[in-house]
């Protein structure tokens, strides 16, 4: 089985839905904690499975170069390899190859690029990039792009934008012939990205182009990339118009609880970001009253709990004072409980979000800082 999709509400543009994917139905609107290395950095499966989530985000890039993709493949998957029996979605490694900057070189065939490991030559191609996502066996995987840097003149972008849309159409053709070989294929689902740099009027023409291609679903790539966040929200509303409406839609790497809420408003359906687990190994908190940042002093004395309003795990057991002293003695385990509070944090923001649009109401949205959450 493949990907099925069903908008069940609406309010306003935000869209209440779900996705059936191999491993089980996805609610949306979405936000899917990151993954990198088949793990969400501190944080055990069945604390994940605890909290709701119900789609992790892997990485293709980082898993191609260790353990690389044809252990996994030896070890039934990236399901069975993580012992995660519910929803994946793998990237292209697109975006990371473009991290690389200096370490990297774009040709027509694919991407050039040294291992921030150990220095050694690789390349990735439209065609590798899905025989290695076919390989890990995510539920949805994506179509190899450029991502473009910012800033860049309109000859770059437009160049960028080309590149992309032929190696999505070789990405497509490349997967659907593997369909007819590979049997766990057959419960894959490939997207396509939509690019054109911070000009509206090639992100309309990407869209419309990617769609004539024909995916299941698709994404709005190439922001979160040095842009100011007001001009990632236009490019995001330019482009938005544009992708059908029946189908899935996804926002790549973004954002702040604030960010996310207003995302799902204009009609994403799915979002993703190394923020919270980030900024929590960084001891900033997100909170019903607030960010707050533990490594501060003025919490050493602090009985109450991290965020009144919140039910997890952390919230219901833990004072500031305590998490401070964990993060002020550098001990693991403060990033572990800090992780653990800001993804529960993002995925019950996402919940009251959900619950607003069954309701109706597209004006009664939390909006992170200056809501309370729901339990």
């Amino acid at each position: 089985m493949s990907l099925e999709f069903e908008i069940e509400a609406t309010a306003g543009a935000a869209r209440l839905g779900r996705l059936i994917t191999h491993h089980g139905a996805v609610e949306t609107p979405v936000f899917m904690p990151v993954g990198t290395l088949a793990s969400v950095k501190g944080v055990p499966q069945d604390v994940l499975e605890e909290l709701g989530v119900e789609i992790l985000l892997g990485n293709t890039y980082h898993l191609y170069l260790r353990p690389g993709v044809d252990q996994i493949r030896k070890l039934g998957g990236l399901h069975s390899f993580m012992a995660w029996q519910r929803a994946i979605l793998t990237d292209s490694g697109g975006f990371q190859v473009f991290s690389l900057n200096e370490l990297r070189k774009v040709t027509e065939e694919g991407v050039t690029f040294r291992s921030h490991l150990d220095g050694s030559s690789h390349f990735l191609s439209p065609e590798s990039a899905m025989e290695a996502q076919i390989g890990l066996g995510a539920d949805i995987i994506m179509a190899f792009d450029e991502c473009t840097e910012h800033p860049a003149d309109g000859e770059r972008m437009r160049q960028s934008m080309e590149l992309t849309l032929r190696w999505a159409e070789r990405s497509k053709k490349y997967f659907e012939q593997r369909k007819q070989n590979v049997p766990t294929c057959v419960s894959q689902t490939l997207f396509g990205i939509v690019q054109g740099g911070m000009d509206p009027a090639l992100r309309k023409e990407s869209a419309e182009r990617t769609i004539e291609i024909g995916f299941p679903g698709y994404a709005i790539g190439g922001l979160s990339v040095g842009e100011p966040r007001q001009l990632t929200r236009q490019i995001v509303e330019a482009t938005i118009e544009h992708l059908p409406r029946e189908k899935p839609r996804y926002l790549m790497g973004v954002g702040t609880p604030e960010e996310i809420v207003e995302y799902a408003k204009l009609g994403i359906d799915m979002m993703d970001c190394v923020l919270p687990t980030r900024a929590a190994r960084h001891g900033l908190l997100f909170t019903s009253e607030g960010k707050i940042s533990i490594k501060q002093a003025r919490y050493t004395g602090d009985e109450g709990p991290l965020d009144p309003a919140c039910g997890c795990r952390v919230c219901r057991r833990y004072s500031r004072a305590y998490l401070r002293h964990l993060y002020a003695s550098n001990e693991v385990l403060a990033q572990v409980l800090n992780t653990i509070h800001n993804l529960s944090f993002y995925l019950d923001t996402m919940r009251a979000v959900r619950h607003s649009i069954a309701l109706g109401k597209k004006a009664c949205f939390l909006s992170g800082e200056q809501s309370q959450r729901k339990p």
